[in-house]
């Protein structure tokens, strides 16, 4: 007996040495090895500490953010001052190219134009999706396709190729403008309520709920109701993950079962039984419907993919979809609406071409593509507010980036806003709202056109990027010619990042019936 004893003091102490030297190794030796081969070339920045690296930092520059809303005339957009001014200080100290740290995860912050574009434009294997989005398996801060290694990555733009997933998306505007149409009717019902002349009131979860019908219906088809249940719940996955997206760089605390965690946990595994649940009846040939989803698994179907790369490609294709046609639009179509607001002599301009081209018909796709003014004002809203905060890569082997080495393990990423804002970029106007600068289109709008990316840009860019902007045009289009609109003085402008960026306090307008 007090041999047993003796040996279960052994392994459970081996046990412990194994993990002190297991965690010292990813936590100190090879972030220090990393951060070691960028300084010999001249890489530097803030210093990190013990576990949490520059966390901390960053936290407390993201909640002095929030204590800085403006009651100012929204005339200049700079929100990345202060969103992101942590970073911005970096720059200043380290130079355009400096390392920080998330717990273990070292990152090359770039944001030089001949670095961006070649990080955009690299299709290389040995440079994609962070492996710490992988581990967290959610819509997490960053961007890219969903999944998870080269060879699904390829088998992914094969499968979702941008022609198809655009043929699909024309055939879906019919659903759209019955979406838009319902929120129409909402607000015209709510101002009749109200008097019949105006009403004021927040308008964020009437643009969820559209957002929300749309992807259902398009994605799910006759399974809607089990697509709106999936969509509520990875809203609430994106909202738990918001929460603890700095911290995904510590990887202890990603399997402490913490209250947290553990809400996380189960949702995670709830969307997936129902995700596969609604793509089994898809496969099994119970159920199809000419939708988003059946795409998706029967490209999924006719591949070479495993069981587990089946299902992880479904998955995440459907995480993809919420992100691109849910979330992104409803706070693009937020932000475009203020903006129009705040600026009536553009709202008056873009309501006058949306009528002569529509009339009192509802929009179809040929008409879509002919608002000039609408795209020029959409596309100016989603630079000074676009939904793709950070383009994030992974060195997964060593590589050279530009004149860089790129250790492996060594995460790249670049910030969406910063560059979107930058006066060097865009001009002496770069935080005004000014739509015309887009009239000959984005390859003229600034100095380096690959610079702007809402949707991401290059190889990698969004596939669900032509879905949102016909979810916009549509929906903005049809709320002009229904109603006029201002800034309600309820309304407190203040943008906060929660993967996306959008205002934190909700958008108040006042609303008038035409």
């Amino acid at each position: 007996m007090e041999n047993i004893i003796k040996v279960m003091i052994s392994i459970l102490v081996i046990g412990f040495l194994g993990l002190v030297v297991r965690l010292y190794n990813e936590m100190v030796a090879k972030p220090a090895k990393l951060r070691a081969i960028l300084k010999k070339q001249g890489i530097n920045g803030p210093a990190p500490c013990l576990f949490l690296g520059n966390i901390k930092e960053i936290k407390s520059h993201f909640s002095l953010s929030k204590l800085h809303p403006t009651k100012q005339p929204l005339v200049l957009h700079n929100c990345s001052s202060y969103i992101f001014s942590c970073f911005q200080l970096w720059k200043n100290k380290y130079g355009p190219t400096y390392v920080f740290s998330l717990g273990n995860l070292q990152v090359l912050y770039v944001n030089q134009p001949e670095m961006v574009k070649e990080i955009t434009k690299c299709t290389c294997l040995d440079f994609g999706k962070p492996t710490y989005q992988q581990k967290e398996r959610g819509p997490l801060l960053g961007h890219g396709i969903l999944t998870s290694n080269g060879n699904l990555w390829s088998h992914q733009r094969k499968i979702l190729a941008p022609q198809l997933y655009m043929d699909k998306v024309k055939g879906m505007v019919k659903l759209i403008a019955e979406s838009s149409m319902s929120l129409v009717d909402s607000w015209k019902s709510r101002i009749e309520k109200e008097g019949g002349i105006s009403s004021d009131f927040k308008i964020d979860d009437g643009l969820r709920s559209f957002s929300g019908d749309v992807i259902s219906r398009a994605c799910f088809g006759s399974s809607y109701s089990k697509g709106e249940m999936i969509f509520l719940k990875l809203r609430s996955l994106q909202e738990s993950m918001s929460n603890k997206s700095l911290s995904t760089g510590i990887p202890v605390l990603r399997h402490v079962p913490t209250k947290s965690n553990r809400e996380i946990w189960a949702l995670e595994k709830e969307i997936r039984h129902l995700i596969l649940g609604v793509a089994k009846e898809r496969r099994e040939g119970s159920i199809y419907d000419d939708d988003l989803l059946q795409m998706v698994v029967e490209g999924a179907k006719n591949s070479s993919f495993s069981q587990e790369e089946m299902e992880r490609f479904i998955v995440d294709n459907c995480k993809n979809i919420y992100l691109a046609g849910y979330e992104t639009t409803a706070v693009s179509a937020t932000w475009t609406l203020m903006l129009l607001a705040a600026n009536q002599e553009w709202q008056a301009r873009v309501r006058a071409d949306v009528v002569e081209i529509c009339g009192d018909r509802i929009p179809d796709y040929d008409m879509l593509r002919k608002m000039k003014q609408l795209n020029m004002v959409i596309q100016e809203s989603l630079r000074l507010y676009p939904p793709v905060t950070v383009i994030s890569r992974e060195a997964l082997n060593d590589m050279k980036l530009g004149n860089i080495k790129v250790p492996k393990g060594l995460n790249v990423w670049t910030l969406v806003l910063p560059l979107h804002t930058d006066p060097d970029i865009w001009g002496e106007d770069s935080y005004k709202f000014n739509p015309e600068r887009f009239e000959n289109g984005i390859s003229r709008a600034c100095k380096y056109p690959f610079m702007y990316m809402p949707f991401g840009v290059g190889p990698r860019i969004c596939l669900g990027q032509n879905l949102a902007m016909v979810e916009l045009k549509i929906l903005i289009a049809l709320i002009l010619t229904n109603f006029s609109f201002s800034i309600s003085p309820h309304y407190v402008h203040s943008p906060v990042l929660r993967l996306v960026i959008e205002p934190e306090h909700g958008l108040d307008l006042v609303i008038n019936k035409l």
